[in-house]
């Protein structure tokens, strides 16, 4: 077992769900296996958007993002369904107890994936055995596919889980970086994005060792610090640990204020409101954070306070949005008495960095006609220290989320 654990070292697999929405939905109803699935929004509609498909429709090029109607194209077959998420969650926890029957050291990172620690796992047999079984059992108590990469860090895990998919298990040492990272398209390193992939593609990086050989200088002139980090990845090398409390790390961020006079007044009450959330919104973007469920706090004259929250289903951070929830939180739960002081938190949060966008189901078009707008009010902004448009109305800034969703992790908290 010695070669399989070393003294010094980590053994970190990273399982990742194939396909998890359309795999819930086949192992929900069989009579789907087979057959080219897309799980979308507004499926009734032509602008509904695929939110992943099934291998089976992969195989036509329908692809996650895509237009409705250009994946019916691509695949006049295609069988399309509304997301379903508690199924989804439901789904998701069943995954991780399985995980943490093998080890304690389990750290969700999404509906569909997380990291383990087996380093002192030698007991229940090599890396390679303990991955079948796990993949075994997901697959044959909940019926669903998975895929495992086995590394010595999280970094390497990451991305031997993307290298055979469905249902592969693929090991990545140090050693094998030459041949099986390396020659990857800069673009299918995780961590660079597309706008990064642009920046780094202009200093002639096209592949992963490009970005692993490239001065360092070069890199942190363009990238900052995250080039450096990106550059010690594409080497192999990543300390952070498989931390299971990482799920109860996320803070808040709130303010409040006591209004200069008790009232009952609407348009001074949601004037407050406003610039509570403006503020909130300026501390989450000075951390680079965004949250995922807004607190709103009254106290009345008599000293009476109260609390309500919402938990939302996708991310935010701009202030409109804040305000939105805030004032639905504040018109449903005022008991029409003089109001004292008003407060917004923010918790629920996650790093910027650590969150995909994926394109709102509903708003698909909306947002692709304004991304260029919103880019240009946020230059200006930059430039003038203030939103020359804060008055124009605008939808959430892209509703964001992690790949697949972090919703589950609400429940899995309090488990």
């Amino acid at each position: 077992m010695s070669k399989w654990y070393p003294k010094k070292g980590r053994v970190i697999f990273h399982v990742d769900m194939n396909s998890f929405y359309a795999s819930v939905e086949m192992a929900f109803d069989p009579s789907l296996k087979g057959k080219p699935l897309a799980i979308a929004g507004n499926p009734e509609e032509r602008r509904g958007i695929v939110v992943t498909s099934s291998y089976e429709a992969r195989k036509f090029g329908v692809k996650t993002t895509m237009p409705l109607w250009e994946a019916r194209k691509l695949c006049p077959d295609l069988i399309v369904m509304r997301p379903n998420f508690e199924r989804y969650r439901t789904a998701s926890k069943e995954m991780f107890k399985i995980l943490a029957d093998v080890t304690p050291l389990v750290q969700p990172v999404s509906i569909d994936e997380g990291y383990m620690d087996v380093t002192d796992c030698a007991d229940q047999g090599s890396p390679p055995q303990i991955a079948e079984r796990i993949q075994k059992r997901i697959y044959e108590e909940l019926d669903l596919p998975c895929s495992i990469g086995i590394a010595p860090n999280k970094f390497l895990a990451k991305m031997a889980s993307d290298m055979k998919k469905p249902m592969g298990i693929t090991i990545l040492r140090k050693r094998d970086l030459s041949h099986k990272l390396w020659p990857l398209p800069i673009e299918e390193m995780y961590g660079v994005g597309e706008k990064t992939g642009e920046k780094l593609r202009k200093l002639k990086i096209e592949t992963i060792e490009d970005l692993a050989k490239h001065p360092v200088l070069d890199l942190k002139k363009v990238l900052g610090i995250n080039g450096e980090r990106l550059q010690n990845r594409a080497n192999g090398q990543d300390d952070r640990p498989v931390d299971p409390d990482a799920v109860h790390d996320f803070k808040s961020i709130g303010t409040s204020t006591t209004l200069p006079q008790d009232t009952t007044e609407d348009t001074e009450i949601q004037s407050v409101l406003r610039r509570l959330c403006n503020k909130v919104e300026a501390r989450m973007k000075n951390k680079k954070v965004l949250t995922k469920n807004i607190q709103l706090m009254i106290r009345y004259h008599d000293r009476k306070t109260v609390t309500r929250s919402r938990q939302l289903s996708d991310f935010i951070s701009k202030s409109d949005d804040l305000f939105q929830v805030a004032l639905q939180l504040f018109d449903e739960h005022w008991n029409q008495n003089p109001v004292r002081l008003l407060g917004v938190t923010a918790s629920d949060l996650a790093e910027k960095s650590e969150v995909t966008q994926q394109l709102d189901l509903f708003n698909y078009e909306q947002y692709a006609d304004k991304e260029k707008l919103y880019q240009a009010i946020d230059n200006l902004t930059e430039k003038y220290g203030s939103n020359p448009f804060r008055t124009i109305s605008m939808p959430s800034e892209g509703k964001v989320s992690t790949s697949f969703q972090k919703d589950f992790l609400d429940d899995y908290k309090k488990d």
